[in-house]
């Protein structure tokens, strides 16, 4: 049994959902670190929104077992959640390798509780060249930090500040060094083709056009292989684009809910 972090942001408005003319639109994150959707948490349960987000298993508040690192046991520990929380009729986002774990979810149980999907910046349906995870494998097992200073620097199309890029540094060495390597050759071996016909809910795919670490054309393939799917680029986004153009990104959340 491996305990999953959970963040929860929950207005008044939405607790108060008993009546069919109160609304209450839940959300289910998904990315390493929950945490850095801080300024979607800081807003949208003022505005009625319930959020829960989860960190993966080896990541953040959650568990750090030495095993489990595949799409399928993540997107069983999607569905533990899901089950525990009684979720129902909720959107489910998902961030890089979170929306990669999205996808599977969706695949594998049907998209059991889903509504609606998002996927942003997602890493499918294929994730880092082989070039690419070897050498990001290669410096995780000899130097962790400073891998995670390389992606640090590349993650972002807009300038950060020094305290914002060391508060994201910090969060990313809240893994364990091996759960991080374990992802990186999840993302090298694992492919999502055969997941993508089987999504059937509307989904919303964000991709940032300036995206260094999963570039924009794969935004475009899951558009055309995802049916229901519309494409939006965030034109001064790289693979942060809810920090980067966080106004646009919380709006259109919200009108894709509805």
């Amino acid at each position: 049994m491996v305990r999953v972090g959970k963040y929860r942001a929950q207005s008044d408005h939405a607790c108060a959902l008993i009546n069919a003319d109160v609304r209450e639109l839940q959300f289910a994150w998904m990315r390493i670190l929950s945490t850095v959707f801080e300024y979607q948490f800081d807003i949208l349960p003022q505005m009625g929104y319930r959020c829960i987000g989860m960190d993966w298993r080896g990541f953040g508040k959650s568990d750090k077992p030495i095993g489990g690192y595949n799409y399928d046991r993540l997107a069983d520990d999607i569905r533990t959640v899901v089950g525990a929380l009684q979720l129902d009729n909720f959107t489910l986002a998902g961030h890089s390798t979170g929306g990669a774990i999205a996808i599977r979810y969706m695949a594998r149980y049907n998209g059991y509780g889903v509504s609606k999907l998002i996927l942003i910046d997602a890493a499918a349906p294929i994730g880092f060249t082989k070039e690419t995870a070897n050498k990001l494998l290669a410096e995780t097992l000899n130097d962790r930090p400073k891998m995670m200073r390389g992606v640090t620097d590349t993650f972002f199309f807009q300038y950060i500040t020094g305290p914002f890029s060391d508060w994201f540094f910090q969060l990313g060495l809240q893994a364990a060094g091996w759960s991080t390597a374990a992802i990186i050759i999840l993302l090298r071996d694992e492919k999502l083709d055969a997941d993508l016909q089987k999504i059937v809910v509307p989904t919303l795919i964000i991709h940032g056009i300036h995206d260094k670490v999963i570039p924009f054309v794969q935004a475009q393939e899951l558009n055309q292989k995802i049916r229901n799917s519309q494409l939006v680029p965030f034109q001064y986004s790289g693979h942060g684009p809810f920090w980067e153009e966080r106004d646009k990104f919380n709006k259109l959340l919200t009108q894709f809910i509805g």
